[in-house]
């Protein structure tokens, strides 16, 4: 594993601090806790000065108008746009394009992929399945029908759903085989209900009632969900990371002005350990971030499967995200708890973040099959 970035990784990382440095989450009101407020859209303005910086298509080749970078220049990208809140579907869109580059028809690329890298197209993924805790591929059922396919299904919590012209939506044959369906927004068989996040985003539950598509419209290659879910899953820790590094910054930032005794609580022996087990648990969710996405970004082999490295990344950002806000939440005080105060937006984001990453016990019995099943030589 290199841990170096190249320089074309770095560059894409300060356009995106000079992209995201105007953002001001304590600026924007919070849904989950403002009466009958709702997020209704993402931050267009902020999408609009992303595409101007070339950051929508980094994974998608030049042909495309991308920059033909990688997993790892994208999760660079989304930890600084975690440290700010920022409202964009930057990961749903870039990874979905992506897909559709590396497994979609040449004539379906060509159709989507110019438009998506201009931010005029918006993708999203279908990816929590019917309840959130099933697999996502179980949830729609699709079957040939002529030179059609014909899905059947839920999926729950979709991201941006209500603005996305396109959701891919996994879907199972019957047969053991996995496809991914591009459903256009408004599709007839699509009924798009609404859900709400713990931040008061807008989520949406799709619905497909024998919802046809042409053939072009539907990905059937071998892998192809299995490379975005594992990219989707590698996108959220590099959220988690960037949101719980800006956490900790705050807390040390707060308990070093705040004086009780006659002494900033930072000076605290109590004080200190708690942030340096936090310290801790940053670092960890880095180095298997940086490991996930660099076996997704190189394809080289391991003694696991990418999917086992993707799990224990998976692990350490769930659990550490979740202890780091609550420890930031006990260091402020009171202050943690005031809506007038931007912690409790990255609280309720933080939450969002471990509930779509799952739970770390689920991920653990997962990377036990992946050892039982590729023993050490």
């Amino acid at each position: 594993m290199d841990l170096t970035f190249s320089e074309e990784q770095q560059a894409a990382a300060e356009a995106a601090k000079g992209v995201f440095a105007p953002v001001a989450p304590d600026a924007v009101p919070s849904p989950a806790l403002t009466p009958g407020a709702v997020a209704e859209t993402y931050d267009r303005e902020l999408w609009a000065r992303l595409a101007g910086a070339d950051l929508l298509s980094l994974l998608l080749d030049e042909r495309h108008g991308g920059a033909g970078l990688d997993a790892v220049a994208l999760c660079l990208v989304l930890r600084e746009s975690a440290r700010m809140l920022a409202r964009v579907p930057l990961l749903e869109s870039s990874a979905a394009a992506a897909a559709v580059q590396a497994y979609g028809a040449p004539e379906t690329a060509s159709t989507l992929l110019s438009g998506a890298a201009r931010g005029e197209t918006v993708l999203t993924v279908a990816a929590h399945g019917r309840t959130g805790h099933d697999p996502a591929e179980q949830a729609v059922t699709a079957r040939r029908d002529g030179g059609t396919w014909v899905l059947d299904g839920v999926q729950t919590a979709v991201p941006w759903a209500h603005d996305a012209d396109v959701t891919l939506v996994p879907a199972h044959t019957g047969t053991g085989r996995t496809v991914l369906a591009l459903v256009p927004r408004g599709h007839e068989g699509v009924v798009l209900a609404e859900q709400f996040s713990t931040s008061g985003e807008r989520l949406g539950e799709l619905r497909l009632e024998s919802a046809r598509l042409a053939a072009g419209e539907v990905i059937d290659a071998e892998g192809a969900w299995e490379w975005l879910r594992d990219l989707l899953a590698t996108g959220t820790c590099a959220l988690a990371l960037g949101l719980g590094e800006r956490v900790l910054r705050m807390t040390a930032d707060y308990a070093g002005e705040r004086e009780q005794f006659g002494h900033p609580i930072a000076t605290f022996q109590a004080v200190a350990v708690q942030a340096a087990d936090r310290y801790i648990d940053l670092r960890a969710m880095e180095a298997t971030l940086w490991q996930a996405a660099w076996r997704i970004a190189s394809g080289a082999p391991g003694a696991l499967p990418v999917t086992g490295d993707v799990a224990v990344a998976k692990i350490w950002a769930a659990e550490g995200v979740r202890r780091v806000v609550q420890t930031a939440q006990h260091l402020h005080g009171g202050f943690g708890a005031d809506v007038d105060y931007p912690l409790h937006r990255y609280h309720a984001w933080a939450k969002y973040l471990e509930l779509s990453l799952g739970p770390a016990a689920a991920h653990e019995e997962a990377l036990g099959d992946l050892l039982a099943a590729h023993p050490p030589a």
